[in-house]
């Protein structure tokens, strides 16, 4: 296991015992004001602990090396962790909704909320702690789940200061069935988030293009572009946990040998490799230039050139991404 994953997992175990901790914060604010808001809170809390678990599961799955039955590794499996967690925050958003539409046909009585203000703002501090160190750390490792679970605890954190907020309102005005809106509020808040985590985790499993990927790839190839290469394209980018697979197309002269071949797109795979630190497969498929190519191959002393070179050609998502040899 590398000492990314090794990392990984330890915030993940961190998550977990403090997550444990404000839960039990949460429905004890909640036991003493029988507040629906406060309720809100505290599911989502209960969210945060299994699929903090079921994180903890899938980093120790994906930090598996590849064998014979995965041969690109088992990094999918934080997708299917992003998407688990988004559809628990989806269900939990349901139940607050409905409970709270009941509660109006059938009111309680709600009290103490001061002090359950004072728990939810303590609740949330943590949590906003809590977020910003996951995204961080998600972000330095490239882990979908760390900076999945990040977002979900900042959004939280931004539901309980409303929460507070809210009850705050409350008390002074003395308006109850304000609490059965402000729980339907958060409610359609937290469905919003999970719907965005889910809708992540479905594009992952179905290898959607990510465009900010390709990007740092195609700006990466572009700074240090060489005049042999004279295009690339049916350029993509498979993501497997913080792990990434990158096939494209290369045109080289086609007077090259084999070894000369090889040498330049060894070049190529260096310069990607150095980029994402070593977390990419890189499969690249030479092919001969043809007549033409030769309108925007830059090699200035190839001795076979049959057009005269007429335009350099930016590099572009446009150009890189079809399976066609480029040509004006």
């Amino acid at each position: 296991m590398t000492d990314s994953f090794k990392l990984q997992l330890k915030a993940m175990r961190l998550v977990i015992i403090i997550g444990m901790v404000i839960m039990a914060i949460k429905f004890y604010a909640f036991f003493i004001t029988h507040s629906n808001a406060i309720l809100t809170d505290a599911l989502e809390s209960i969210i945060n602990v299994v699929a903090g678990f079921f994180a903890y599961y899938s980093l120790s799955l994906a930090a598996k090396p590849k064998d014979n039955n995965h041969p690109y590794g088992h990094g999918k499996i934080e997708f299917i962790s992003a998407g688990f967690e988004g559809g628990l925050i989806l269900l939990a958003g349901i139940v607050i909704i409905i409970k709270s539409i009941f509660d109006f046909i059938h009111p309680k009585e709600v009290e103490l909320l001061d002090i359950g203000a004072y728990l939810a703002g303590a609740a949330g501090l943590f949590n906003y702690v809590l977020g910003k160190f996951l995204i961080k750390t998600g972000e330095k490792n490239k882990s979908i789940t760390l900076i999945a679970d990040g977002k979900h605890l900042l959004s939280d954190t931004y539901s309980s200061i409303g929460l507070v907020v809210g009850l705050l309102i409350i008390t002074l005005t003395k308006i109850l069935w304000l609490d059965n809106i402000l729980a339907i509020i958060f409610g359609f808040v937290i469905i919003i988030t999970g719907y965005q985590l889910f809708r992540k985790s479905l594009a992952g499993l179905m290898d959607e293009a990510d465009i900010t990927v390709l990007k740092d790839v195609l700006s990466t190839l572009n700074d240090s572009r060489n005049d042999k290469w004279i295009d690339i394209h049916n350029l993509r980018v498979q993501q497997y946990g913080s792990s990434y697979h990158i096939d494209c197309h290369v045109t080289l002269p086609w007077y090259h040998d084999l070894q000369t071949s090889h040498d330049e797109l060894k070049k190529m795979e260096d310069i990607i490799y150095e980029k994402f630190d070593g977390r990419v497969e890189l499969f690249i498929h030479p092919d001969p230039c043809i007549v033409f190519s030769c309108a925007i191959c830059q090699l200035s002393e190839c001795k076979v050139r049959q057009i005269p070179f007429e335009k350099k050609i930016e590099w572009t998502l446009e150009n890189v991404m079809k399976d066609e040899k480029h040509q004006i």
